[in-house]
């Protein structure tokens, strides 16, 4: 940071990335070097009895054996420098770092004469147009082995290039400064991702809506990086710091707390939670509603759990091609029915208790199941979550558009890919309701679904409520934008929300990426390490965690964090913090990619893994493994860098937290009997 420029453009590269390919490089050049030195040693006298005659003789040898020789020490020399500029300095230090374009461009031009060399190489080992053969076998391995190596790593230099070539890199970054060529780069930018969609993502064109997905995707990334200067490895080394920064913060926090002796949060009485709540919010019946939302991701859910096993549990829930009933409750699914087969085993119902089930997938259109619960005598819309790259582009349509709905404020705003998603869910849905209703007049309607598929779940449900006014949502892993905040009020009444841990897609929005950038860009200007050293912490970190001396001993003067985090460019410029930083935190609410902000929605409750503390660590306790606590949407609006933030949103992940919240209930109430 800032982006190398080299040969009038930048790249999507810095001068401090150079490290580790230059030393990777630089060890394999060592043994190339040391091979050439022992055939040379060995082959030049020999040279010296092959014909002589003209330019494919012995000279011709010498000169590519010397030659090869000289370049190979040469680049030696030039990586060993590489390397050792690129680490000099901070990310933000660019001026430590001065020689490192001059140094790159030198030996981008060295790859002119390392490609005539191979091609005498090429000639010489292979083509046998050259009068001197090799009666060493040791030697003839030697040069075939260099020859083909070094053809490949001219390959993956010129891929390595291909990949770092920013098409917009004649850009000057002082020149989007000013609003009209802003407007006009972001165009451009978008263009450009639009176009890479188009082309990697092909046969998402056939949908009704793939390209106004890809336009609308493409415009987020676009506004996301608008007017700052990162390129990959920055955001990378920015998670990595952030990490640090906000393990740090809890720190702090934690230590307040204990100051001010502050009553715990969270708590792992599982009766007190549920003291004040409706009767139908339990989590009996959320894991319930979880396993049949579980069931609507189908066949590939079930390969996923099971790799090695999973078509002998579905074989047998498979229907025959040739039996399959013209009147089929199932729609969109192959032939042989792998969807509806994973979903008879994954719920454990029966067909007759399935009353409806339709599984096209395309962009803005989910699969979803109707079932019959008779156990719970109620009808259960159990909506799919993303499996596929459609579901992708239905999550990241992550712009807000007016959604209405009766008992709403006027000015309700929605996540737009959901939005559709639940418009068409819908359309197919209430003919089969009418149909449910007739044959169960008196069972109650609940809706299910995980992470996007709870999202639409709690859309739909808005819909159809003055219709069925005492339905109810049970929603799990909820994205955070999803609607307004005064819409998420109204929804506390009948949808229960649950998530686990440090979730990543709870936490996930458009505002929350974007304070994520500007966090980012603030937390690599605080840091005092170069980019190799906290890449090379960033591996600690994920095998063993922070250790807690790097919590002060990152930044340069750590008790000027919490001013970093302001949106106050002025103060940033005080603090010596560069004209990009301020630029990026002045006004970043008037920059936003969407100027309406989305909550979760429903009532929250948080489940979290209890941190043991003093002699629990080392003394096996009953203690509960899981505390809660009911939480408020404004607590899932920033995005934290954790270990588990990934886990922690799978579905078989949150099953095993509210199960095992369940079973320690239970045997805690045994012992207590006892």
């Amino acid at each position: 940071m800032p982006a190398l420029r080299l040969l009038g453009r930048k790249w999507l590269a810095a001068s401090d990335d150079l490290v580790f390919p230059s030393i990777f490089e630089l060890l394999f050049r060592f043994v190339w070097l040391v091979l050439i030195a022992l055939v040379v040693e060995v082959l030049i006298p020999i040279t010296w009895q092959c014909s002589s005659e003209g330019w494919l003789g012995g000279a011709f040898v010498r000169l590519y054996l010397c030659g090869t020789l000289a370049l190979q020490a040469t680049l030696l020399l030039l990586l060993a420098a590489l390397a050792l500029h690129s680490a000099k300095g901070t990310i933000t230090d660019v001026d430590a770092r001065k020689m490192v374009a001059p140094l790159l461009l030198l030996k981008v031009l060295l790859v002119l004469p390392e490609i005539a060399l191979n091609a005498m190489g090429t000639m010489w080992m292979f083509c046998e147009v050259i009068e001197c053969s090799v009666t060493d076998k040791f030697s003839s391995i030697v040069i075939q082995s260099i020859v083909l190596f070094n053809w490949v790593q001219l390959a993956l230099t010129i891929f390595g290039l291909f990949m770092v070539f920013d098409p917009l890199g004649s850009v000057n970054y002082d020149d989007m400064q000013d609003t009209p060529n802003q407007a006009r780069h972001h165009k451009k930018v978008t263009g450009l991702w639009s176009r890479r969609f188009r082309w990697a993502f092909c046969w998402l064109k056939r949908d009704e809506h793939g390209k106004e997905a890809f336009q609308q995707v493409a415009a987020l990334l676009s506004a996301l990086f608008r007017s700052t200067d990162l390129v990959p490895s920055d955001v990378v080394a920015g998670c990595v710091l952030l990490r640090v920064r906000q393990k740090r913060e809890t720190r702090e926090m934690r230590r307040i707390q204990m100051l001010n002796d502050e009553e715990p949060i969270y708590t792992t009485d599982v009766n007190k939670i549920f003291s004040e709540t409706p009767p139908w919010m339990n989590l009996e019946d959320a894991l319930h509603y979880l396993r049949l939302s579980i069931a609507a991701y189908g066949w590939p859910y079930v390969l996923y759990r099971h790799c090695f096993t999973g078509f002998c549990k579905l074989a047998k829930h498979l229907t025959c091609c040739c039996c399959r009933p013209k009147n089929s409750i199932v729609t969109d699914d192959n032939c042989c029915l792998c969807h509806f087969a994973g979903v008879k085993y994954m719920s454990k119902l029966s067909a007759d208790d399935i009353i409806f089930a339709s599984f096209n997938n395309r962009v803005f259109e989910l699969p979803f199941c109707v079932i019959a619960d008779h156990e719970r005598e109620s009808i259960v819309v159990a909506v799919g979550g993303s499996i596929s790259l459609r579901d992708i582009f239905t999550d990241f349509t992550a712009g807000s558009e007016k959604f209405e709905a009766d008992g709403l404020p006027e000015e309700t705003a929605a996540h737009k890919g959901m939005s559709m998603g639940a418009a068409k869910m819908l359309r197919r849905l209430m003919p089969v309701l009418d149909r449910a209703f007739q044959q169960f007049p008196h069972y109650d309607l609940v809706l299910t679904g995980h992470s996007l598929g709870a999202g639409v779940a709690v859309l739909v449900a808005l819909k159809l409520r003055p219709r069925y006014p005492h339905l109810k949502v049970f929603a799990f892993s909820t994205p955070a934008g999803l609607i307004s905040r005064e819409a998420a009020r109204f929804t506390e009444s009948f949808v229960l929300t649950i998530g686990v841990g440090d979730d990543l897609v709870m936490r996930l929005s458009v505002h929350s990426i974007e304070n994520l950038r500007t966090k980012v860009i603030q937390t690599i200007h605080a840091t005092k390490l170069p980019k190799y050293r906290i890449m090379l912490n960033g591996f600690g970190y994920a095998l063993f965690g922070v250790p807690a001396r790097d919590l002060e001993s990152t930044w340069r003067r750590p008790e000027e964090l919490e001013a970093h985090a302001a949106d106050d460019s002025d103060a940033l410029l005080a603090q010596g913090v560069s004209t990009e930083a301020a630029l990026v935190s002045r006004n970043v609410f008037a920059r936003r990619f969407s100027s309406a902000r989305l909550f979760t929605a429903g009532r929250i409750l948080h489940i979290v893994r209890r941190k043991r503390m003093g002699i629990e660590k080392k003394v096996r306790t009953q203690e509960p493994t899981y505390e809660m606590r009911w939480a408020c949407a404004e607590d899932f609006m920033e995005l934290q860098v954790m270990p588990r933030m990934l886990l922690d949103h799978l579905p078989e992940n949150v099953h095993r937290t509210m199960q095992t919240v369940l079973e320690e209930r239970h045997s805690y109430r045994v012992t207590h009997v006892v």
